[in-house]
């Protein structure tokens, strides 16, 4: 979608500002679960404009143009499929998901850095299998020092994740935020209780 829709030219009262539309691809599932895909509703009108997409549900409350008003909405689905992606970028909060939020040395959650197993003094580059979320006082601990000479030991060894290990992680730690409308797209795939 383009960056150039922005709010500077359109009326944002605080009432609007937070209404989020869930985006899916063609075949109805996320554009993503890491982060979930979400549009501001101003790309989200936009989108409607342009034709780009169908609403598949919306909130209540409404904007207006001099010609037209139009209900916000919450969730929307792309007229053509994107591909996912084939790979998973190498982010801060991409590291976080992958070691699941919690520090890989103690288990801690909250407070998290990342650390470099194999030290950046001793030759260890930032990849996915040598970065790992840490808590600071394990990250304190360890310093430039190797596994051996910290004491600390890997809760599991860092790996590089695939895009569907990413969106299963992504589906356990949803954003604080969840619309009521956007659940039976989020959780259509999981197993129904007997």
């Amino acid at each position: 979608m383009d960056g150039d829709f922005r709010t500077e030219f359109v009326r944002d009262p605080i009432s609007l500002r937070n209404h989020p539309a869930l985006v899916l691809n063609a075949d109805h599932r996320p554009l993503s679960y890491y982060p979930l895909s979400l549009w501001p509703w101003q790309e989200a009108v936009k989108a409607v404009f342009l034709d780009r997409v169908h609403i598949l549900a919306e909130y209540q409350e409404v904007v207006r143009s001099p010609s037209c008003t139009i209900r916000i909405p919450s969730v929307v689905v792309l007229k053509e499929y994107v591909k996912p992606q084939k790979r998973v970028a190498f982010t801060r909060f991409n590291l976080f998901l992958r070691d699941e939020f919690c520090c890989q040395y103690c288990g801690a959650k909250g407070d998290l850095t990342f650390d470099h197993v194999i030290p950046r003094a001793h030759g260890g580059i930032t990849s996915w299998e040598n970065v790992v979320a840490a808590c600071s006082p394990c990250n304190l601990r360890k310093g430039s020092k190797t596994l051996r000479s910290s004491g600390l030991s890997l809760r599991r060894p860092p790996r590089q994740p695939s895009p569907a290990e990413m969106q299963n992680h992504g589906r356990r730690f949803p954003p604080n935020h969840l619309h009521e409308s956007w659940m039976d797209y989020l959780y259509w795939d999981a197993e129904l209780e007997a």
